[in-house]
């Protein structure tokens, strides 16, 4: 999937004209989804401690990006609160399983601030910067798995696109 293959794994191939971060991020969130999918633990929290050291910002938009775009392909009639629930559900499960370290409330504000429906005001709950990236690779990867589609085109739309929309100018 990314720059350290495993056993039957592929070499994903982040485009040349990406600068460094951009690829860093693709590399390391390519690695966390891989180790979600095979519930390893050890790797997933390498791959999440590099994440952590890439520009937060930046990681978060990616991730949210591809959260957007694998629910608008899930839900292309509209997503209903139940549908939001469901992923809530199965992604916290699923996780908790292999992953006890897992906050579920981390994996509630990656839900709401990727749909942008978090409230400004509300009380947040104190989630580390890792905690909030372990869930948002754990959606995506509940997301990827429910589309059953790899995750690769995903990472390499949202990627662009944070990279054209920081290339055109203002008005």
């Amino acid at each position: 999937m990314t720059g350290r293959p495993g056993r039957g794994q592929e070499i994903a191939v982040w485009p040349d004209h990406w600068p460094r971060t951009p690829r860093e991020i693709a590399a390391a969130t390519a690695d966390a989804l891989a180790a979600a999918r095979s519930e390893s633990a050890e790797a997933f929290d390498e791959a999440i401690s590099v994440l952590v050291d890439l520009p937060y910002e930046q990681v978060t938009a990616v991730h949210a990006g591809m959260v957007r775009e694998l629910l608008e392909e899930l839900h292309p009639d509209g997503l209903s609160g139940e549908d939001v629930q469901a992923v809530l559900e199965r992604c916290v499960r699923s996780g908790l399983r292999w992953l006890p370290s897992l906050q579920p409330d981390a994996a509630v504000t990656v839900l709401t601030g990727a749909l942008g429906v978090s409230d400004p005001d509300a009380e947040r709950p104190t989630i580390s910067a890792g905690q909030y990236l372990a869930a948002g690779v754990l959606v995506v990867a509940d997301l990827v798995a429910a589309r059953r589609v790899a995750p690769e085109p995903y990472l390499r739309r949202a990627v662009s696109e944070i990279e054209r929309a920081e290339t055109q100018e203002m008005p």
